[in-house]
């Protein structure tokens, strides 16, 4: 074989070999630390019926400008991070506002952090399952007769709940009190975390609870 002909065949290999595709340990994978500092791909989820609509992709900053309002159950869709900014904006300070909350929510992770040392993610997502309602009561009519009647609560219905109560608890721990509003939402996040009665949070799960309980 001619001389010639080996070297363009060893050219032809080495341009096959530089084109060729990247192999699984040359491949980034995507990761946006929430906040450039707490990484969501870390966090894990227990509660098997919150896990399908807690969502916990990675995003720096969780606004996406209404990208999913006005469709049936997008909202779990959104970050969970995102999720907790919408419920915080509820009174006349934050309405509308929710970088505002945003930057709440970023200052009470760093308190959480620096506290605990932890990531406050997977401090927020325990808090939820601990404070999402499993069983509450509804209203049946009979005549004229309104009769409660317990009934389980759906995974979807269970994390609002949850949302909802941590987001009050906070707030109305701030009112007449000197603390601010992260400070507040912080210790909201870590007492309902640890499953503390003292949180607002576990203590209306408990109270919604013990009332569909006296209705079965």
């Amino acid at each position: 074989m001619p001389e010639e002909d080996i070297e363009n065949s060893e050219m032809e290999e080495q341009t096959e070999s530089s084109t060729a595709q990247p192999g699984p340990e040359n491949v980034l994978l995507y990761s946006a630390p929430l906040f450039g500092k707490y990484d969501m791909a870390e966090v894990a989820v227990s509660d098997r019926g919150l896990a399908k609509y807690i969502n916990l992709t990675p995003i720096y900053v969780p606004h996406t400008a209404g990208k999913h309002a006005n469709r049936n159950f997008a909202k779990s869709r959104l970050n969970i991070v995102e999720r907790l900014a919408n419920q915080m904006m509820r009174t006349e300070t934050y309405t509308g506002k929710k970088s505002k909350s945003l930057k709440v929510i970023e200052h009470a992770f760093g308190i959480i952090h620096s506290k605990t040392g932890k990531n406050p993610v997977q401090l927020l997502v325990t808090a939820l399952e601990h404070a999402a309602p499993r069983e509450e009561i509804t209203r049946l009519q009979f005549g004229g007769i309104s009769v409660p009647k317990a009934v389980d609560v759906s995974s979807s219905r269970r994390l609002d709940l949850a949302l909802r109560h941590v987001c009050l608890g906070a707030i109305e721990a701030s009112h007449g009190s000197t603390k601010p509003i992260a400070q507040c939402l912080a210790d909201e996040i870590i007492l309902a975390s640890n499953g503390d009665m003292t949180s607002s949070a576990v203590s209306k799960r408990d109270e919604i609870e013990r009332v569909a309980m006296s209705a079965r």
